[in-house]
């Protein structure tokens, strides 16, 4: 794979922002067909400025992700460094730098009550942090904190390593572990999310995550139509979620921003033919499915909590009172 320019080439326009520091990143090693790169960064707490979002600050150590999930919304986030080819986002993974010394200086911004965000647009147990940990550092810098309000979402049970760390950021701050699992057809994972681990590790992640006293449930996201939400499917879910001793289970429908679009229907038209006609029509003039759908999913997954006896608390992204379907919606934006 050819490397990524280290300089602006003199023919294209100025790059500013992001997208110059990207194009200042350092190679570190490359993997089957993925490249690292260093990330200078002048921040790693960003805040979420978004109306009614269940969270006030997003943490994201990585920029791009490795698991290459097909419907995945955060792409369009490689477009700020001017990467147009919606393949970069899971072939060139960013590193940030200085992350833990970076939060250390920016956790005084943080307020009582404002909840805390990690992996909203990259997940942050990726292939990448075996080797750079700096979700550790992240968590471990954490540690050293009081009354913080912190949630993490991640498709990977590689969190286990982290078990000793959580707990002692558990000791004096609200914590949630949130494993992402959309179906527990192991084959039918592979295909929509063809790098991150089998299902059955991330339940089993949930299980030992609860036994070791952490908070620990399961986000059913997306919901993809006609390939996962079929009433048998998602009760095998709740069921599984149930078994592992889950906190908590929720899901939130499939949405199709152009950057996605761009990767999931050509995929569609490989694996799912039959579906890619009613996709470009629920999706042709907008990014989101009908509010109905929503609805119809969250009243299923009501029911199926109450049969398994799993609580409705929606982990870190917990109010007082349940989001809306809108708003279940949206809490994959960020």
């Amino acid at each position: 794979m050819a490397s990524l320019p280290l300089l602006p080439q003199p023919d294209k326009k100025p790059l500013v922002g992001i997208a110059r520091l990207a194009s200042y990143g350092e190679s570190l090693r490359e993997g089957h067909d993925v490249e690292y790169f260093a990330l200078p960064s002048r921040s790693i707490l960003n805040r979420c400025t978004a109306a009614r979002m269940p969270f006030t600050w997003t943490i994201n150590p990585y920029r791009g992700c490795e698991f290459a999930c097909k419907y995945c919304y955060a792409r369009y986030t490689h477009e700020f460094m001017e990467m147009r080819d919606g393949f970069d986002f899971e072939r060139k993974i960013y590193v940030k730098e200085h992350a833990a010394a970076l939060l250390r200086q920016e956790l005084p911004q943080v307020k009582a009550g404002q909840p805390i965000a990690i992996g909203t647009a990259t997940d942050p147990y990726q292939p990448a942090e075996r080797r750079y940990q700096l979700t550790r550092a992240i968590l471990e810098e954490m540690s050293l904190h009081r009354g913080l309000d912190i949630g993490i979402v991640t498709k990977s049970h590689l969190v286990l390593r982290d078990t000793d760390v959580l707990q002692r950021v558990a000791e004096h701050n609200e914590l949630f572990v949130n494993l992402t699992v959309t179906t527990t057809n192991t084959e039918l994972a592979r295909i929509l999310e063809p790098r991150a681990p089998r299902p059955d590790l991330r339940l089993d992640a949930v299980r030992r995550l609860n036994v070791a006293g952490l908070n620990a449930g399961v986000i059913c996201a997306p919901v993809v139509p006609g390939i996962t939400d079929g009433p048998r499917d998602l009760e095998a879910l709740v069921k599984a979620v149930a078994s592992a001793g889950g906190k908590y289970v929720y899901a939130n429908p499939l949405f199709l921003k152009p950057c996605s679009a761009a990767i999931f229907l050509p995929f569609l038209e490989s694996k799912f033919p039959h579906l890619v006609e009613d996709y470009r029509r629920r999706f042709a003039e907008r990014a989101f499915l009908p509010q109905a759908y929503g609805k119809r999913l969250s009243q299923l997954m009501a029911k199926l909590r109450i049969k398994h006896k799993i609580g409705d608390n929606y982990g870190r992204y917990s109010r007082k009172s349940h989001p809306s379907p809108q708003v279940e919606e949206q809490l994959k934006l960020f």
